[in-house]
């Protein structure tokens, strides 16, 4: 798989600069969402045919890595 960095943009004028899919103007929160709304990757990429799964792993694991590095400060 390819490295997530190159299939995730951060464009402050594509839906106000939040990581999309390279290409497109989904977010990988829309990802996120989909999946926790109990969406399939196989219904994602029905409903998005021009998705692939090298897009869908790469939101998952920006994610993934987002959550690695987020460091939590007790107030």
């Amino acid at each position: 798989m390819e490295n997530f960095t190159d299939l995730i943009v951060i464009d402050k004028e594509i839906r106000f600069g939040k990581p999309c899919l390279k290409g497109t103007r989904i977010t990988v929160s829309d990802v996120l969402q989909w999946f926790a709304s109990g969406m399939s990757e196989k219904d994602i990429l029905n409903d998005y045919p021009y998705l692939t799964e090298s897009l869908i792993r790469a939101a998952l694991s920006y994610a993934a890595h987002k959550q690695e590095i987020t460091k939590i400060i007790a107030a």
